[in-house]
């Protein structure tokens, strides 16, 4: 399923030109978690992501891309990823994903977060425990990357961190498994494809200097998906909500670098014990 290609690598120069792409999403991401309320559409929201990126300096990745017509994708409650922004209007306790891209002088950024509209006061109890165990499972991936280790670590320690958050929660999490994490540089998606998942496969062994974005997708119920007419919106089958967690991450040397978290991972990075090396 998964091709054995090598890794392509950045040189540390190109490795910075990445993390101002980087900050550029995770600065837009903020905004938008701090502008989601009850009666703000998707479309408002992707309006002022598109400004505030162009603002930066910056393109909108998305924007085009194959036909895509938003800044961001836009996806609420059963729907996993790739929303498409519109008209809809947000109501209090709904679960949105929101996934961003920008480029700068050619390079990308990309990541996604997850958040209950109206807080986490407003939010059903399951939907914040599937919050918490897709985001916590993102960093478990990227916490297993390193130089010199098999790149489909990072599925095994995802799919290990679901299934500890399901025991714990006492839920039943899907993994969904048609949509993975990719190399990113000077393209929003570059091979090798990342699995959220366990293989048997150890896939390409990770080098130092490799981009890669680390994106699972978690629902309440069965993995099991769908895409509806408008060829891109991708919904859980059984109606269940789903959570969408992604940092586009730097491996060098040193350790780890996520280009699109504003502090650059560190406080989540040692406390899952990995090492954080930024590059300036």
């Amino acid at each position: 399923m998964f091709g054995r290609s090598r890794i392509e690598t950045k040189t540390p120069e190109q490795i910075l030109r990445m993390r101002k792409a980087g900050l550029v999403v995770g600065q837009t991401l903020q905004l938008m978690a701090q502008t989601v309320r009850p009666g703000i559409s998707t479309k408002q929201l992707d309006e002022l992501a598109e400004e505030h990126i162009r603002g930066c300096g910056a393109v909108p990745s998305f924007l085009g891309y194959h036909g895509f017509t938003g800044s961001l994708c836009t996806s609420v409650n059963d729907e996993v990823v790739h929303g498409i922004p519109g008209p809809r209007v947000l109501n209090e306790g709904d679960l949105i994903s929101i996934d961003c891209g920008a480029i700068v002088d050619g390079w990308h950024g990309d990541a996604a977060i997850s958040v209950v509209v109206g807080g986490r006061s407003a939010a059903r109890p399951e939907d914040l425990e599937l919050i918490d165990a897709t985001e916590d499972s993102m960093w478990a991936g990227i916490a297993a990357l390193a130089v010199g280790e098999p790149l489909y670590a990072v599925g095994a320690a995802v799919e290990d961190s679901v299934v500890t958050a399901s025991e714990r929660d006492g839920r039943t999490y899907g993994i969904v498994e048609d949509y993975v994490g990719h190399g990113i540089g000077t393209e929003m998606h570059q091979d090798p494809q990342v699995p959220n998942y366990a293989v048997r496969d150890k896939g390409p062994t990770v080098r130092s200097g490799v981009t890669v974005a680390i994106e699972p997708m978690v629902t309440l119920g069965s993995a099991e998906t769908r895409v509806l007419q408008d060829d891109w919106t991708v919904v859980t089958v059984d109606g269940s909500r789903a959570a969408h967690w992604e940092n586009t991450v730097a491996v060098t040397d040193g350790g780890l670098w996520v280009l699109t978290a504003l502090d650059g991972g560190q406080e989540r990075l040692e406390a899952a014990g990995a090492a954080y090396a930024p590059l300036g």
